[in-house]
């Protein structure tokens, strides 16, 4: 047996995902998929159900596999297949009818705010149809003080600059730089902050 393939058998699923292995739906462990998606399902039911901050909050902190930060405010629907690969910092606000699918990972650092319908999608597929259901996963991150506004896009493997503006209904496949505002679809440049 090869280095790869020992290490291959000692990493699971969501490692290799986060390590950035393309992941083909014959892989063995991909039924594990569905299971974190099924257990995200059933907390989000109890969440999106919630009456108050402090109950979406804690129910959040269940998703996710940490303490949320009492200043961090979620107004929910949300939606997430995984939860686990989410980090949070503080003094979030993150609007109704979020989506994340975070088995690439996602970071929200502190100070940011996520508009209404925002879709932070961290996984995607290969554009060839013969390996169309194989998973590729890359990291979003949103530095401190972005403002990411209603109905954007954030696609897998982009940074969000530090007091940027992603302006409503934007598609951002590029990193954004600092105090920037991109806007469009593909997002582009619009002004410094």
């Amino acid at each position: 047996m090869d280095n790869k393939t020992v290490e291959h058998t000692t990493k699971d699923i969501f490692q290799r995902l986060i390590e950035g292995e393309e992941i083909p739906y014959s892989d063995p462990e991909f039924f594990k998929l569905t299971e974190t998606s099924e257990r995200a399902m059933a907390i989000l039911v109890e969440m999106n159900s919630s009456k108050t901050v402090v109950d979406i909050r804690r129910h959040l902190s269940n998703l996710v596999g940490y303490e949320v930060d009492p200043s961090t405010t979620l107004y929910t629907p949300l939606s997430s297949n995984h939860g686990l690969n989410v980090k949070l910092g503080k003094n979030i606000f993150i609007n109704q009818n979020c989506q994340m699918l975070d088995l690439g990972g996602i970071t929200i650092e502190d100070d940011v705010l996520i508009g209404p319908r925002v879709n932070l999608l961290s996984e995607t597929h290969p554009v060839e149809v013969d390996s169309r259901k194989t998973l590729m996963a890359k990291p979003i991150h949103i530095k401190k003080g972005a403002w990411i506004g209603g109905g954007a896009t954030l696609l897998p493997g982009v940074t969000i600059g530090e007091h940027s503006v992603v302006a409503a209904g934007a598609v951002v496949s590029k990193d954004v730089s600092d105090r920037t505002v991109v806007a469009g679809i593909p997002a582009k440049k619009v002004k410094s902050i």
